[in-house]
């Protein structure tokens, strides 16, 4: 077979109307893994440094999902070798996460009378690195087609690759220098290997994109996959099939939670997202991939970690509340708890805004109410007793959102009837097809 036959089996390149494939939908699958994970590992000793290693590994993951989603919006995910690449590096994002350890002292290498052990601490940089791989296999068979993607592939590989040695050594040189020189030598070591993995694949240069629809829709569904783990988060602290009696005040914390993660979810979904989609489609040439790299790359980050943040507060909060109407010992409360709830949305609805200014180009008074009220109670959620500290953060993120629908009642119909009567085309389109080739 020659080679460019050998390569339209290996890899098919995607069309400007491209959606999400099933198999990107299963690729996600292993996020929800990793953010529940992270969150069971950090809950129960949360301080500034799990915060900051939560950063550091979500920082990583996030580079590593958008990657895969450039490469689904160039190439079909499901098609030719794409979906083995896809399940391997699943693979490696499972075991990357999974052998995280809950404390400092599980990170110890196992003793060396275990056959076949592997240093734990060896294994996150090596799945890292081994994703790399992947994907610049992955970019390697799609150049044969799409020359496009041939600049991406050498313009990246040697920074990539240099990532991953700083993550060794961050692995194996600070446990050597001991006291503050180790937390030291550790933090520089991982900001140095993100800084320079993200300085290499954000330049527009080395973004492509084919299809806006497709961009688009993958990152909205990341923004789902993180409130369905808030959702997920709120349950495991409720303990709900543990036993713990349904008390008044766990039933209102939970109905609490779930207004709160329904509000969020609408201030992003129900009509920023469509607004700020329709705009990457009116955007063409290099503005479209700035666009595409500032609004979506860089700001659902902040957005995912903030879900991530209010995740880790609401299940303590809950696991609390839990625990006092079991009448057993209760949870540990620590007002960082109450600060991370806090700041996680304060966090999404900043980067929210960040979004709507970068996209729409315009903000409201009433969408920066919440954010400046939020800022006030910051420091203030600590001192108060956790169901009132939860109502009142609910309260404020779900007027905020009732008064700015209100607001933009006529420009929000406009924007889901062209979202609609656009759905309704694309449906008629398909049935139109279909009949043709029954």
């Amino acid at each position: 077979m020659s080679g460019e036959g050998a390569a339209a089996v290996r890899v098919q390149p995607a069309a400007p109307g491209a959606k999400v494939t099933r198999l990107e939908l299963f690729f996600d699958l292993v996020f929800v893994f990793a953010f529940i994970h992270l969150n069971t590992l950090t809950v129960e000793s949360l301080d500034v440094g799990g915060l900051l290693g939560i950063f550091f590994l979500l920082a990583v993951l996030w580079l590593v999902w958008s990657r895969f989603a450039v490469l689904g919006n160039n190439l079909r995910a499901d098609q030719g070798i794409m979906p083995i690449l896809g399940f391997a590096i699943m693979t490696a994002i499972f075991v990357s996460v999974a052998i995280l350890p809950e404390s400092s002292d599980d990170a110890a290498s196992p003793p060396p009378s275990v056959a076949w052990s592997v240093p734990s601490e060896l294994v996150f940089p090596a799945c890292y690195c081994l994703i790399w791989v992947l994907e610049i296999l992955a970019l390697r068979y799609a150049a044969q087609r799409l020359p496009s993607l041939r600049s991406i592939w050498w313009r990246t590989t040697p920074a990539l690759l240099f990532s991953t040695v700083l993550l060794v050594l961050a692995a194996l040189l600070p446990p050597r220098l001991g006291g503050d020189a180790e937390l030291a030598a550790f933090i520089c070591l991982w900001v140095a290997a993100i800084a320079i993995a993200y300085l290499a694949v954000l330049p527009t240069k080395v973004l492509t994109m084919v299809s806006a629809g497709h961009w688009a829709e993958r990152h909205a569904q990341i923004v789902l996959i993180a409130l369905g783990e808030s959702v997920i988060s709120l349950g495991i602290g409720a303990d709900l099939l543990g036993g713990a009696p349904l008390m008044v005040p766990l039933i209102g914390a939970a109905v609490l939670g779930i207004a709160l993660i329904c509000a969020l979810w609408w201030t992003y979904f129900d009509a920023r997202s469509i607004a700020a989609e329709q705009i990457l489609h009116r955007t063409h040439g290099v503005a479209r991939l700035r666009l595409a790299r500032d609004a979506y790359t860089l700001l659902h980050f902040p957005m995912v970690f903030g879900i991530i943040l209010l995740a880790l507060g609401i299940k303590q909060v809950l696991a609390h509340l839990a625990s006092l109407s079991n009448n057993a010992e209760p949870a540990v409360l620590e007002p960082i708890h109450l600060r991370v709830l806090y700041g996680g949305v304060l966090l999404y609805l900043l980067a929210l805004l960040a979004f709507q200014a970068r996209t729409i180009r315009m903000v409201h008074a009433v969408s920066v109410a919440p954010v400046v009220v939020l800022g006030v109670l910051l420091p203030l959620a600590e001192r108060m007793p956790p169901l009132l500290a939860l109502a009142l953060l609910s309260l404020v993120v779900l007027t905020a959102t009732i008064v700015e629908n209100r607001r933009n009642s006529g420009q929000r119909q406009e924007l889901r009837n062209s979202r609609l009567a656009e759905q309704q085309a694309l449906e008629g389109e398909e049935t139109s097809w279909r009949s043709r080739h029954q």
